[in-house]
């Protein structure tokens, strides 16, 4: 026979029990919502990092074409002025260049990679204006594997030639350095073009809707890949010189690890 403590505590409990399995509910709804906040959270996390990747892939996009018609319009005039000899290397080293960018899908590669890139497309302007090119290029050995989103350096380097350099007169000077500057890769780009600075325009901010005409979309591609990689803390700025030409120059933060857009 039960007692009356014993029938007391049996009432109780199935009083509380209802009580007890409600609150364990409510704490297992809480947890579940919770742990549905935080997947739709990343879930949104890896859908914008998918988003960047795709702009930034994109971008990079936009430069290829670019170069591949300025190139080949180097090869036709040199075919048309029959230098077979220039005409060919002109082939090889273009068929090089391809090569070696073909084989890069990372958002940033070395200092070294973009300078081999770059000397590939300087070749072929060797080629077409001959003696009267000069070029000094100088980069602080301990940057060579410091990290550059890939055609920064090519980009800078062919509109000097595009809205500079080609419309010279005389001797085309290019000179090309790349320091560090505090905790930051400092890269400077120097031609004595005939225009200056009235090719360009120096956007103040990194993105814009429609990059100008003049410039072409170039180096507000730049802006806008650098901006995806460092955010506020990289910088493009143009400026002229007053003997005539324009220095651009580009600052970034020195690392020598990939950042991972995806």
């Amino acid at each position: 026979m039960i007692s009356f403590e014993g029938f007391t505590l049996l009432i109780l409990l199935f009083i509380l029990a209802p009580i007890i399995g409600a609150i364990a509910l409510l704490f297992l709804f809480i947890f579940e919502k919770r742990i549905d906040l935080l997947e739709n959270k990343n879930l949104k996390i890896e859908l914008e990092k998918e988003l960047q990747q795709a702009l930034y892939n994109q971008l990079n996009q936009q430069i290829q074409p670019h170069f591949l018609f300025n190139t080949l319009n180097v090869i036709l005039s040199l075919a048309r002025l029959n230098r077979t000899k220039e005409l060919v290397r002109a082939l090889e080293v273009l068929s090089q260049f391809l090569k070696f960018k073909y084989k890069s899908t990372e958002p940033l590669i070395s200092l070294a990679r973009e300078i081999t890139y770059t000397e590939q497309y300087l070749e072929i302007q060797k080629l077409r204006f001959g003696d009267r090119l000069r070029i000094q290029l100088d980069c602080a050995d301990d940057l060579l594997q410091a990290s550059i989103p890939p055609f920064v350096l090519q980009t800078i380097v062919e509109n000097a030639f595009k809205h500079g350099l080609e419309r010279k007169m005389g001797e085309a000077i290019l000179d090309i350095r790349i320091s560090r500057k505090d905790d930051d890769v400092l890269l400077t780009v120097i031609d004595n073009g005939s225009s200056g600075l009235t090719a360009f325009q120096n956007e103040s901010e990194i993105e814009t809707e429609q990059p100008h005409e003049e410039s072409g979309h170039g180096l507000d591609n730049i802006r806008r890949r650098l901006h995806l990689c460092f955010g506020d803390h990289a910088h493009l700025e143009l400026a002229p010189i007053s003997e005539g030409g324009t220095l651009v120059s580009v600052r970034w933060p020195c690392t020598y690890e990939q950042i991972d857009l995806r």
